[in-house]
């Protein structure tokens, strides 16, 4: 089979504009060039389609679709509305499953970051890591106003928001609007980009402990909706839809908990205790066990634990804790999250609280990178999110 090379220039305007897509895209394809180069090429191809019918016989003619879809798979997520305006069929090919499994096949995935902050109110943005760009996702359709304390993870190619609660206040009085834990679950299909409501929890919570545990959602702990504090414990099956319920924590407290993921084991934290709650997939239940950890914000880079504490970076084991980098720059920053992704450290959003001195409170939409993998490990600054800002109420890795 001849492979034709031209330039835009020598295309003759009476071929019609499938070929300009068709043969730019091999050329692209052939020359290993980026890929953006592909997406600039059809933008010249829908200038120039004037009076000219944008069908296709398949999704890129003489190829397979088998094929075609492979090449489609290695163009970057952010790019994918671009795609859908060439033709239906390549709209139909960017909005189907078969799409993303291609991905995964050729090598394409992507981690995202997922966060979602106080302002503006129910407002999730993506984060592309490679190209240091926010995509804003569609408004959650909640009817809970200013939803918080809710619990979210990926798993199976979506975002799960589960449960929490209303974080919104009375102007008037000062006291909170709205309910206090709810049992609803939302996902987010990046395939459709639509988020969808789920089956809900077995129990409404807030302040729970949310984790990812072998592709099944865990939840524990938590205030349920009558402000008591609460031992249930329950797994989400993305698959089937459904929740289980499991063995309940063995100790409960009047405080919010959270989770972590390490060893292929969920830890269960409760603020300002010393011990953690764990679950085994191979184990019965909890177990109870001393720790010790540093208080303060927590994330897990490459299955061990790091943490925020008196101004520096701590990674922290069972045998005890070293410090691996300062973070005196966020002594004053107060309700940011704390991720991680690859080999880096992410600190997110918050806000500057007042001092002695200053009492303007400042959200923020700052995104600071710690790369841990190098020998003396330096921040910088990532592309600021475009749409949330300060206190960050949710935050996970999407893998697409």
């Amino acid at each position: 089979m001849m492979i034709i090379f031209a330039s835009v220039s020598s295309f003759s305007f009476y071929i019609y504009p499938w070929m300009y897509l068709f043969y730019l895209f091999l050329s692209l394809l052939s020359c290993y060039r980026s890929i953006i180069d592909i997406l600039f090429a059809i933008d010249f191809a829908l200038e120039h389609q004037s009076g000219y019918p944008l069908t296709m016989a398949g999704l890129i003619e003489g190829l397979p679709d088998a094929v075609a879809i492979r090449c489609l798979a290695r163009v970057p997520f952010y790019l994918h509305p671009k795609l859908e305006v060439v033709c239906r069929s390549w709209q139909a090919a960017v909005r189907s499953p078969e799409l993303f499994k291609a991905r995964q096949e050729v090598g394409s995935s992507e981690e995202l970051l997922c966060v979602c902050a106080f302002d503006p109110e129910n407002v999730w943005q993506l984060y592309d890591p490679q190209r240091d760009l926010w995509i804003t996702l569609p408004v959650l359709p909640s009817k809970i106003r200013h939803l918080s304390h809710f619990g979210a993870v990926s798993t199976a190619g979506k975002l799960f928001v589960i449960g929490g609660g209303s974080d919104a206040v009375d102007p008037l009085t000062g006291d909170q609007d709205g309910c206090f834990a709810t049992d609803e679950v939302w996902s987010y299909d990046p395939v459709v980009r639509q988020w969808a409501p789920r089956a809900s929890m077995l129990v409404p919570r807030s302040m729970f402990a949310c984790c990812v545990l072998n592709g099944k959602i865990v939840v524990a702990g938590g205030f349920t909706s009558c402000r008591k504090s609460i031992s249930q414990a329950e797994m989400y099956d993305p698959e089937k839809d459904v929740w289980i319920p499991m063995a309940d924590l063995h100790r409960t407290h009047n405080s919010a908990c959270s989770g972590v993921v390490i060893g292929g084991k969920v830890h269960v934290l409760h603020k300002d205790m010393s011990t953690v709650q764990v679950l085994d997939n191979a184990g019965p239940g909890w177990i109870v066990e001393e720790c010790g950890w540093l208080q303060g914000p927590m994330a897990v880079v490459q299955d061990a634990l790091y943490v925020i504490s008196h101004g520096f970076i701590f990674k922290q084991d069972k045998e005890g804790r070293k410090v691996v980098g300062s973070a005196s720059e966020f002594r004053r920053r107060i309700g940011f999250a704390m991720i991680g992704v690859v080999d880096d450290l992410y600190v997110i959003g918050g806000f500057i609280g007042p001092d002695r001195w200053d009492w303007d409170i400042k959200p923020l939409s700052d995104v600071d990178i710690l790369t841990l993998g190098s020998e003396r490990p330096n921040w910088r600054q990532a592309a600021p999110m475009t749409r949330c800002r300060g206190t960050i109420l949710g935050c996970t890795l999407l893998r697409i």
